[in-house]
């Protein structure tokens, strides 16, 4: 690791307990803090003044792994082992993220289920909560290193359009780094808390903020790889997200594609040649990069890549990526009609993200609002000052913003293999509510146990049990045809209401939790505290748990093709499949996930195409004798 460097007085940094906000971006993630001294949001930056560290990790020989700058000159070298964009895997199954597989350079494992995605690097396997644990590890050590105390509280940022399985991957993968995350903050509110609005006083903020209360704020965040507009109402120092929309695949990164693909227009360079010389298209990339950027201050913009003269000026610049803008513009449009708000309705538009640097954006931006924008803070650093200062609230330092009665502890039921599943995470704000949806395991099951847990570990063991109850009456169907939504309420007076219901047939159960904790502060720290010792082997329990439950399903299922349509597959792939059923049924018993997720794969890649053959069967039979 680099040697790490402040640009602000270490000295009286020294504190007993630390806790930094952390925006961990799809491109780039850094860390803040309030300066003990100046009481102001400060970013933690190296010794050259660098604040941002690159959202990529590298896999290399002997599991020696790095993250950042490191890793991020291995994105053209080593493609399959260098992750990048992992935000963009949280809390999403293959099926989420199918259409766009093509954007990611690694192997995105493809099981044709809905758990959580697992992205295979040399010969592991892992899941996006992994991968950004990583990171988040990283940017722990790095600020533990300027600030000279070990760092073990944050808050993190996510996206406003960000549902509860994304929330909780994010959750996951902050106390698998040794972080008790305190809360997740949506990055539009931390945008607005970083410009001081919305607080009730205004001696802490930075220059030029504003703290009036009562205030409808848009959120303009154009990012490197997405876009997103979000409408918030503060009042009394708290915050509605009143609507959200946006593009996830809209950023400065296409401002840098319209440019490179203008300039192999002007020199003649073909796509072909592009493909043989990887070199050249990524010279031009970052040449393109350049030029955006020189292009935000300065008229025209001159270049030379492979022998080729490039140069661009600013109006034509303008003139590649006006369609971008005004697909955001739209955006904003669609968000303040899903809000019912006009334009004159709102009070602040803030602007974040480093394409919002770009002249004709904040042109464009000011104009649609009739608003003078808020833009004096660095657009990449904004959301993590803004979770320095909710950082800051929750240790108690600023008291002039209102923070709501919150769950002490993560509230959720027991899942397949004794897995703690969170419903409602620890510091939700009171009242609090929360459903997810469920189903059978066998055919014909009539009942399903539900049975409430209240703690931070993965196992439902290591937890409390708060109630158990049993939805009875479900009618007879194959497994996973019933859908069976679960509820959980959490009432002002801190009780726990439960309710399961069976959605096809209405089938319906409910149990009152009273009272809801009952634990003193030394069981709660206690809990908290095995947390974060116990991360790293509980996300180990865990994953081996769900991959030994994969591993049944798929087994399972073979075996009813297998009885029903044997007739259709050859002796030689009978043996294939049957081999590849043993060598899963042996590895089951390992204790090692990626041994599971390796013989799941290949399972799968032998039987794959069965399916496939069995529905051309289905076809040629349905349409035989018919005309097309």
């Amino acid at each position: 690791m680099a040697k790490i460097g402040i640009n602000i007085s270490t000295g009286s940094l020294q504190q007993p307990e630390m806790i930094v906000g952390i925006d961990l971006g799809t491109t780039n993630s850094l860390v803040a803090i309030i300066h003990p001294e100046s009481r102001k949001p400060v970013v933690l930056k190296e010794h050259d003044g660098n604040a941002l560290v690159p959202s990529v990790i590298h896999f290399g020989e002997g599991g020696f792994i790095t993250v950042g700058d490191e890793a991020k000159k291995y994105l053209i070298s080593e493609p399959h082992n260098t992750i990048f964009s992992v935000k963009r895997l949280m809390g999403k199954s293959y099926n989420d993220v199918r259409e766009y597989s093509s954007f990611f350079t690694y192997k995105i494992i493809d099981d044709n289920t809905e758990t959580l995605v697992k992205v295979q690097a040399r010969e592991k396997f892992y899941s996006p909560i992994e991968l950004s644990s990583f990171i988040l590890k990283e940017l722990k050590t790095r600020a533990g290193h300027i600030l000279k105390t070990p760092v073990t509280k944050a808050v993190i940022t996510v996206p406003a359009y960000f549902n509860d399985a994304q929330r909780q991957a994010t959750r996951d993968a902050g106390k698998l780094a040794g972080l008790d995350v305190l809360r997740i903050v949506n990055e539009p509110t931390a945008a607005s808390l970083a410009y001081g609005l919305g607080l009730k006083k205004d001696e802490t903020l930075p220059s030029g903020a504003l703290a009036k209360e009562g205030k409808t704020i848009a959120v303009y965040d154009l990012g490197g790889g997405t876009f997103d507009i979000s409408i918030l109402r503060i009042t009394g120092g708290i915050v509605e997200v009143l609507s959200t929309n946006g593009d996830t695949y809209l950023g400065g990164d296409d401002f840098d594609r319209v440019i490179v693909s203008h300039w192999v227009k002007q020199t003649g360079l073909t796509g072909e040649e592009l493909q043989q010389n990887k070199n050249v298209a990524q010279e031009l990339r970052l040449v393109a990069e350049q030029a955006k950027i020189y292009l935000s201050s300065q008229d025209v913009f001159h270049a030379e890549v492979a022998g080729q003269k490039l140069h661009l000026s600013r109006n034509e610049f303008e003139r590649l990526i006006n369609s971008f803008i005004e697909k955001t513009i739209q955006c904003c449009k669609n968000a303040l009609q899903d809000a019912k708000l006009g334009n004159d309705e709102i009070d602040e538009v803030v602007m974040v993200g480093g394409s919002t640097r770009v002249p004709l954006v904040k042109e464009n931006v000011r104009k649609f609002f009739s608003r003078e924008l808020h833009d004096t803070l660095n657009p990449d650093e904004v959301v993590a000052l803004g979770a320095a200062v909710q950082a800051d609230i929750l240790a108690g330092n600023n008291r002039d913003f209102l923070l709501l009665d919150i769950t002490p502890l993560s509230l959720g039921i027991e899942t397949m293999g004794g897995l703690m599943d969170v419903l409602i995470p620890r510091n939700s704000k009171v009242p609090s509510k929360a459903a997810r949806q469920y189903t059978t395991q066998k055919d014909g099951q009539s009942g399903i146990k539900i049975a409430v847990y209240q703690g931070e570990r993965d196992l439902v063991k290591d937890n409390r049990r708060l109630a158990e109850f049993i939805l009875s009456g479900i009618p007879a169907m194959p497994a996973g045809l019933p859908k069976v939504e679960i509820s959980f309420l959490v009432n002002a007076d801190g009780i726990l209401m439960v309710k399961a219901k069976e959605l096809r047939s209405g089938v319906e159960q409910s149990v009152e939790v009273k009272p809801q904790y009952g634990l003193t502060d030394e069981e709660v720290e206690r809990m908290l505290l095995d947390s974060v010792t116990h991360a790293k082997a509980d996300m180990h329990t865990r994953v081996l748990v769900e991959a030994r439950t994969e591993a049944q399903q798929l087994l399972s299922a073979t075996e009813q093709f297998l009885a029903k349509n044997k007739n259709i597959l050859t002796p030689e792939e009978l043996e294939h499949t049957n081999a590849a059923m043993e060598e899963l049924q042996h590895v089951l018993s390992s204790g090692n996930k990626d041994l599971v997720h390796a013989a799941i794969e290949k399972l799968n890649e032998i039987s794959r195409p069965y399916a496939e053959r069995l529905m051309d069967q289905a076809i040629s039979a349905a349409m035989k004798g018919k005309k097309i």
